[in-house]
């Protein structure tokens, strides 16, 4: 029986022929990720370990991006502990605020990701580089100690369900829609440590950050990857942003899959997830009356250049509704600073919202976007669980940045097409 394309990058990195769904292996990494908050655990976890160096400087991956600039006196505590040892380690990748950015937007802007490659990253939402033909998922605190201090990981060989792509998005669905779509089609344990595999002649008609979106939203379906096969766009993207070797996997003709879906691109319509969770899904026609009282438009799912012109392209010459909280944030200081020069950022400014600095933020409930009791928030981020942006009483919609854009113009979950 042939292999997946995770499979066969698994297989590579443990120096094996072949593996199996099911096998444990031990593989060598290429990158081991680290966030301000997972990190300062990891850290404890490598001293007492008795480790005094990591096993490669370059190959360590450090961004501060979830309470920075730092929110209160704790978040201050645990990036100077972070700042210290990425000093003392020599380590080559530390994102220092100003040159950081959402840690799974930043990684594949500087190339330090790319098809072929192993990554495990202190946080869920690792699996992003899945997009580039990569083998990503997230591990805990410890496993990134352990992955720091020997740059390998045991994993257990997941199984795969193959999504067969066909057909064309419409205008204002992007791959937020789709990944909203697939889960709330498989549900929220539909995938549970499986590899989402994306092919098929449909995932051509998806832009780069299409696919960023999507396999970021894998573990929301409970997967331990996505990952799409590797195009010419992928590589033109890798070529463009990087300067490592590259390695493509495509898979066999005779993959086992557990199981095989035809997504119809071309039939997908804006897609919104209630609470509170993003299997509760409808689409932008069955949504109803739903007054907001808060939108955000960002993070490591949505905060890409793409998502900023689509906000952007709806916001235009136009202002937010009355007594609405609007906050954007891009995913990197590269991409704020593509927001001025192409004139997105004063767009935003001048409909009444606030533009902010790259930071995981209001995503994770930390600052920057908090919500009371009753509120209620449109959010292109990726969970909506209870409390997750505030309070427990709080109420979180997932949308892309196209409906929630132009629910941003009226107060109400809206569709775009009628703006």
């Amino acid at each position: 029986m042939g292999m997946t394309m995770t499979q066969k990058i698994l297989a590579a990195h443990a120096g094996l022929k072949e593996v199996k769904a099911g096998q444990f292996i031990e593989a060598e990494l290429d990158i081991v990720l680290g966030n301000d908050v997972t990190t300062p655990v990891a850290i404890k976890e490598f001293k007492k370990m008795g480790a005094t160096s990591v096993y490669d400087k370059n190959k360590v991956v450090i961004v501060p991006d979830h309470f920075t600039p730092n929110k209160d006196i704790k978040a201050a505590e645990q990036c100077k502990m972070v700042r210290e040892f990425s000093v003392d380690m020599d380590i080559e990748n530390y994102f220092e605020v100003g040159q950081m950015g959402i840690e799974h937007c930043l990684l594949p802007e500087k190339g330090l990701v790319v098809a072929g490659d192993v990554i495990i990253g202190a946080d869920s939402h690792t699996c992003t580089y899945g997009a580039l033909g990569a083998f990503s998922t997230g591990i805990g605190s410890t496993d990134m100690a352990a992955g720091m201090a020997r740059g390998k990981a045991w994993f257990k060989v997941p199984g795969a369900i193959k999504f067969e792509l066909v057909g064309k998005p419409k205008k204002w669905v992007s791959g937020k829609d789709i990944i909203l779509h697939i889960i709330g089609m498989i549900g929220v344990d539909g995938a549970l440590y499986k590899s989402m595999e994306f092919v098929g002649e449909g995932f051509e008609n998806l832009s780069m950050d299409d696919r960023f979106a999507m396999a970021n939203m894998a573990i929301e379906a409970g997967a331990k990857n996505g990952i799409f096969m590797v195009d010419e766009k992928t590589i033109k993207y890798i070529k463009a942003h990087s300067k490592k070797e590259y390695s493509l996997y495509n898979p066999d003709k005779d993959a086992e899959y557990d199981e095989t879906y035809v997504i119809d691109l071309s039939t997908i319509r804006p897609t919104v997830a209630f609470p509170h969770l993003p299997d509760n899904t409808r689409t932008i026609d069955e949504v109803g009356e739903v007054k907001i009282d808060q939108v955000v438009i960002g993070s490591c799912t949505n905060g890409r250049m793409e998502d900023m012109r689509i906000a952007a392209e709806i916001l235009k010459d136009k202002k937010v509704a009355k007594n609405l909280r609007v906050i954007i944030f891009p995913g990197t200081q590269n991409i704020y600073l593509q927001c001025i020069k192409e004139g997105i950022a004063e767009i935003f400014v001048k409909a009444g919202a606030v533009f902010s600095t790259p930071t995981c933020g209001p995503c994770l409930g930390g600052h920057m976007g908090i919500l009371a009791p009753g509120e209620r928030a449109i959010a292109t981020t990726n969970r909506n669980f209870v409390g997750r942006m505030g309070h427990p009483e709080s109420e979180v919609y997932l949308s892309g940045p196209a409906v929630a854009a132009a629910s941003a113009l009226t107060g109400y979950i809206t569709n775009p097409e009628k703006i």
